[in-house]
């Protein structure tokens, strides 16, 4: 049932991480000492270039854009790795069955109250299988393959080396709380060591010497590596005082007789020595005197390129195996979402009291040009009235003129086109514009006055029509007492424009 619980959790786990690291966009790595921090930025793409490069000292705080994430973190996901401090791990080298990374973890969980230096519940930890190298059955491997690009081997009675971290969780708690404090939020914890590890040609049998890898400068880490395997490691001491040859001599005695009481030392082995000059100076007299052997030096990984392997290594693993407890990274996951909400909230508020601000400020433009609009207008109240009286007199004035004009024109006309055989009793103008006529004429006359209204209505005035053709009464005449009288009557009106 354990067994099944710890799969379960890992697979949803794998899911998780599996569908953050296949979008990655960009991969943090920070080294901290007690003097300053080391901040590189990858891209996550091919052989993980480096994109930007922070050194500080430690007491200030890290770069915002560096550090932090953001909304891009929604499409461009960010890795923040960080290396623990090497004098806080305990390493322990297995070799177990081949198998799947779930099952290799679960093989692992099985012996941890065998393999931990640590109470269980106090502890923190993770695996980390390396590649097979060139002389195992499991094929060729060229040096510096980093850790997990090796095959999943399938025949169940080949073996696979296992690194086994130890960290005591007060400890991993600790770094974290220190690392908050400055702004960075890890998502994995690594141990650079590890990849420095990887780069180590053990083609040939021998012992690896890596000064200063715990953080102390008098403090060596010794990779034993035997037909292409890693089979041990573990730690000597340079002493500051006495004799460090004979110290030495005793420290690797010990181990030596130990490796040949567990089987895997059969030969003398080569020894290799993985140091800066200042470092190499200080350690390889005293150990060369320890071995009576020659030893190999070889530069140590720049820390640039160590950061790119830990970034590529990471990025291409299934992500199960993680220093950072659970609940924080939960922790911080929530934390990540509760700040984007928290940023989204003040954003809208703060575009909410912006459209506010840009409303009652345009408000505020149009009041202040209104209301100096209407003090100009009450300032000309005075003189729009006596404007408007001055024209509706002058309106008035006109009009009579008009009226006055249009009825002698009317009359004019009249008596232009009326013929001597018809008499004009009554002229009539009403309304400026209506004129009404009616007299008399001989019944046998009857056609002049047809013509004198057609005449009428086709009247010109300096060039234009005088009457309007669709408008007045039409011509309508009657016989008088015995036939011999007509009496006639019709109406014109005045064809003017809506002012006149």
């Amino acid at each position: 049932m354990a067994l099944a619980q710890v799969r379960f959790r890992h697979s949803a786990f794998v899911i998780y991480f599996l569908l953050t690291m296949a979008r990655l966009n960009t991969c943090t790595v920070l080294h901290t000492t007690p003097e300053r921090r080391q901040l590189w930025q990858f891209n996550a793409q091919g052989n993980f270039p480096l994109a930007r490069e922070q050194t500080s000292p430690t007491a200030e705080p890290l770069p915002m854009g560096l550090a932090q994430k953001s909304w891009s973190e929604i499409w461009q996901p960010k890795l923040n790795i960080a290396w623990l401090p090497t004098d806080k791990v305990f390493l322990r080298v297995v070799q177990l069955p081949a198998s799947t990374p779930i099952e290799t973890r679960a093989m692992v969980e099985l012996q941890l109250e065998k393999l931990s230096p640590f109470p269980v519940a106090q502890v923190v930890w993770s695996v980390c299988p390396l590649p097979p190298r060139a002389n195992t059955p499991a094929g060729h491997v060229k040096p510096g393959a980093q850790l997990g690009d090796g095959p999943n081997l399938s025949v169940a009675d080949k073996l696979q080396t296992i690194i086994v971290v130890f960290v005591e969780r007060k400890a991993v708690e600790e770094f974290l709380g220190q690392l908050e404090g400055q702004g960075y939020l890890a998502d994995r914890l690594e141990l650079g060591v590890l990849d420095q590890l990887t780069t180590a040609d053990a083609s040939e049998n021998g012992a690896w010497v890596y000064p200063g890898v715990w953080g102390q400068r008098q403090t060596a880490l010794v990779a034993w590596w035997f037909d292409g395997t890693l089979q041990n490691l573990s730690t000597i001491s340079l002493p500051t005082a006495g004799d460090a040859a004979n110290a030495l001599h005793e420290q690797l005695t010990q181990m030596t007789w130990g490796a040949e009481l567990e089987g895997w030392l059969t030969k003398t082995p080569n020894w290799t020595l993985v140091a800066a000059d200042a470092a190499a100076a200080e350690w390889e007299p005293p150990l060369r005197k320890a071995l009576d052997a020659p030893i190999h030096l070889v530069q140590p990984v720049k820390p640039v390129e160590l950061a790119a392997l830990t970034a590529r290594r990471v990025a291409r693993s299934d992500g199960a195996t993680n220093l950072v407890p659970g609940e924080i990274s939960t922790r911080y996951r929530n934390q990540f979402w509760d700040g984007l909400w928290l940023r989204g909230a003040l954003a809208v508020g703060g575009l909410y009291l912006l459209g506010i601000t840009i409303y009652f400020s345009a408000l505020f433009v149009q009041d202040f040009r209104v209301s100096r609009v209407e003090t100009q207008v009450s300032g000309l109240g005075a003189s729009y009235t006596n404007a408007i009286q001055l024209r509706e007199r002058y309106q008035v004035l006109k009009t009579r003129q008009d009226l006055k004009f249009a009825a002698l024109d009317c009359w004019k006309t009249t008596a232009e086109l009326m013929p001597e055989n018809v008499q004009l009793e009554n002229f009539g103008f009403a309304e400026g514009r209506k004129l009404s006529l009616n007299g008399t004429a001989a019944a046998i006359n009857v056609n002049d006055v047809i013509e004198f209204y057609g005449a009428m209505r086709k009247a010109t005035l300096k060039g234009q029509p005088m009457f309007d053709s669709g408008k007045g009464a039409e011509l309508s005449t009657t016989l008088g007492p015995g036939g011999t009288l007509l009496n006639w009557r019709f109406g014109l009106e005045l064809k003017r424009t809506e002012g006149e």
